[in-house]
């Protein structure tokens, strides 16, 4: 596939971006490379917010709303990015979540209302089940006693069941396989679970539990009727969780090809000629062994 640099770097800062703002940012700990991709924010913005946290006592943010004090920081910008800006250890709580600062009145208001208090979630001094304090609620009456949307009201609570929540954990681990520790243990057609890490045009990479990722090659992602796809992001998105077969191993490249293993497994990725005709004629075509 060939890429202009141009092409792959606008890319790459868009896949950035997106991851950047999906996770958010420390505050008192982001670069000012890292704040420029935070949506609402440019290059010189987030430089004049790191040179204001470094004037800072003990070069610390306490409040998302400090940032109104520094030049070019308005209320237009702050709206764009403060959700996105995280403060773990400041004065307001809340500023450790997804919660944007306008909803914070609302949200306090929602605590009350289902008998909750701030420090449960501060200090997690007693255990709470959030899920067993909103049985007694119906979410759209709830969400209209609040003057909020019901997508609103819902984002909330999910910020409030887990604050300061790195969705990154929510992705599933890869299964070791006993026995296999390097990518010299690997052999060919052996059957593994793997967690997509990367989609891009021509595949997707996945973490099989080796140093090395794995490319699954859009050649060889299926759909559910066992169709091969134009494109992989048809089928797989970051954090799915694959059952996939070794193709081919590149020891010297340090590479892993991989299949995408479908409910029929007897499919050769690469037929000959030969092998063609024989299923076009009929004749029962050798079936692949795979490793248990």
């Amino acid at each position: 596939l060939d890429l202009t640099e141009k092409a792959l770097e606008a890319a790459l800062s868009q896949t950035v971006v997106v991851c950047v703002n999906r996770v958010g940012v420390n505050l008192n700990t982001t670069s000012a490379k890292l704040l420029s991709f935070v949506s609402g924010l440019n290059r010189k913005q987030a430089e004049s917010i790191i040179e204001a946290r470094g004037r800072k006592k003990d070069e610390k943010f306490k409040k998302r709303e400090e940032l109104l004090e520094i030049k070019g920081i308005g209320e237009k910008t702050f709206k764009q990015c403060a959700g996105f800006l995280r403060i773990t250890d400041g004065e307001e709580w809340l500023d450790n979540t997804h919660i944007h600062p306008e909803s914070y009145e609302k949200t306090k208001k929602l605590l009350k209302i289902i008998g909750c208090h701030p420090k449960d979630f501060i200090s997690h001094s007693k255990p709470f089940d959030l899920q067993q304090l909103l049985l007694p609620f119906d979410l759209d009456v709830l969400a209209s006693k609040l003057d909020l949307g019901l997508p609103t009201l819902k984002d909330i609570l999910l910020n409030l069941e887990k604050p300061g929540l790195d969705p990154r954990e929510d992705l599933s681990k890869p299964s070791f396989r006993s026995g296999i520790m390097k990518l010299e243990d690997l052999k060919k057609n052996q059957i593994m679970t793997g967690t997509v890490r990367n989609v891009v045009d021509f595949g997707a990479f996945c973490d099989i539990g080796l140093k090395e990722d794995g490319l699954l090659h859009v050649s060889q992602i299926f759909n559910e009727d066992g169709k091969r796809v134009l494109t992989p992001f048809e089928v797989v998105s970051v954090g799915d969780v694959l059952q996939l077969k070794i193709l081919d191993k590149d020891l010297q490249k340090r590479r892993i090809s991989l299949a995408m293993v479908t409910n029929q497994d007897q499919y050769e990725p690469f037929q000959s000629t030969t092998e063609r005709k024989r299923s076009a004629s009929g004749v029962p075509k050798k079936k692949i062994k795979t490793s248990q």
